[in-house]
């Protein structure tokens, strides 16, 4: 399977639009396009597709944030398209995500957030490494990093 991240164009942008996840998910994470509107006001984030053999199954935005204790990457949404779940791809795509930012940034660590009552995404995280560790952000989610 050929896996590929890419910036979200005027081309894919209306696919992106129509991702969705699954109805049980919705609380969790804001529709792609909350996403795009707050990546166009706020310069620090970057939205991506996700394809899987050039299929479009997914999003994420990340950004690098600069500041006085010490700079911080942010993988600050994640999903995978309802259709394409249970496939394993979440897997695939974190583990994606994660090595592009490694290589972009050259960052120490990586940080998330996520609602403590989403054990789904609790679970994916905890497998690839990332730990709490005991803050909060802004909207009261629990941050987790991971060193890389």
């Amino acid at each position: 399977m050929s896996i590929e991240i890419h910036d979200v164009t005027q081309e894919n942008e209306s696919a992106i639009l129509k991702l969705s996840v699954a109805k049980e998910q919705k609380g969790f994470i804001e529709t792609p396009q909350e996403c795009l509107q707050e990546a166009k006001e706020d310069l620090h984030y970057h939205p991506v597709g996700l394809f899987a053999d050039s299929k479009l199954v997914g999003f994420a935005m990340y950004g690098y944030f600069p500041n006085e204790d010490g700079d911080q990457v942010w993988l600050d949404r994640f999903l995978i398209d309802a259709k394409f779940q249970g496939q394993g791809l979440g897997k695939i795509m974190l583990k994606a995500l994660i090595e592009k930012l490694k290589n972009e940034f050259n960052c120490q660590k990586i940080y998330l957030s996520v609602y403590e009552d989403n054990p789904g995404a609790i679970y994916l995280y905890k497998k690839f490494g990332f730990e709490f560790n005991g803050e909060l952000d802004v909207h009261n989610e629990k941050v987790m990093v991971k060193a890389v």
